[in-house]
C-alpha cells in the first residue's frame, strides 16, 4: 500500500522548469519520424505533413490530465513518481525522445495515463526483477543502448524525489539479477537541470 502524499500545485518556479525540460527535447532531438514505419503516437503528435523523403517532425503537446489518473496507475505500480515527473506527465504528452544521456519512454496522447504504464511495462520480465529490487523504469539508454533507467524507490527522499540510476539491461535479463551502471543524477529535479543545461550548450555530445 502507497504511503498517503500530500498533493500540491507545482509552484510557478517548477512549472518554468518543467517547460524548459520540455523544450529541451526538440534542442536535443530532431524530433523525426518515418512514414514508412506510420507510429501512432508520432501520427498524433506530427507538426505538418511528411516531406518529400517521407520524414515529419513531430512535438510534445500541452495536455492537462486529471490527477486521478496517477492514482489508477500507482495501483499497478510499486512507488509513486518524483512529484516533478508526476506534474510532467500530468501536464504533457510526447514519444519516445533520445535526449542524449537517456531515452524517456513515451508519454502518448490519450486518455488517461493507461498508455504511459503500458510503456514502462513493456517488457515483462524486466519490470519483474526491477519492481522485486525496489525500481521503476521511466527511461532507457540512449540511442540504441538498451539499460534501463530507473527511479530508485529505495532511497526516496521526503518530498518523494530519488536518485536516478541506469542498470546492467543483460544482468537483469540473463541472470535476474542488478548491476548498476551508473547514478545519472541524485534526483529526477537535478536530471531535468542537467538536461536544460546540456540543451543550452552547443555541442552537447
Amino acid at each position: 500500500m502507497h504511503a498517503h502524499v500530500v498533493k500540491t500545485m507545482p509552484s510557478s518556479a517548477d512549472q518554468q522548469l518543467i517547460s524548459e525540460f520540455v523544450l529541451a527535447f526538440s534542442k536535443l532531438n530532431d524530433c523525426l519520424a518515418h512514414q514508412r514505419d506510420p507510429d501512432p503516437v508520432h501520427s498524433a503528435l506530427a507538426i505538418d505533413d511528411p516531406d518529400e523523403h517521407g520524414f515529419w517532425y513531430w512535438k510534445p503537446i500541452p495536455m492537462e490530465t486529471g490527477r486521478s489518473c496517477l492514482e489508477s496507475i500507482y495501483a499497478k505500480l510499486p512507488g509513486r513518481f518524483p512529484r516533478l515527473y508526476e506534474e510532467l506527465v500530468l501536464s504533457y504528452r510526447w514519444a519516445e525522445v533520445d535526449l542524449k544521456t537517456f531515452t524517456l519512454l513515451a508519454n502518448p496522447p490519450s486518455e488517461g495515463l493507461g498508455l504511459l504504464l503500458e510503456q514502462i511495462d513493456r517488457d515483462k520480465h524486466l519490470t519483474k526483477v526491477l519492481e522485486a529490487n525496489g525500481y521503476m523504469r521511466f527511461a532507457k539508454g540512449p540511442d540504441i543502448d538498451y539499460d534501463p533507467v530507473c527511479f530508485d524507490l529505495r532511497r526516496c527522499r521526503q518530498g518523494g524525489d530519488c536518485p536516478i540510476v541506469k542498470l546492467d539491461h543483460e544482468e537483469i535479463l540473463c541472470n535476474s539479477r542488478i548491476r548498476e551502471v551508473a547514478e545519472l543524477a541524485p534526483s529526477f529535479r537535478n536530471l531535468m537541470m542537467k538536461t536544460i543545461e546540456d540543451a543550452r550548450t552547443p555541442g552537447t555530445p
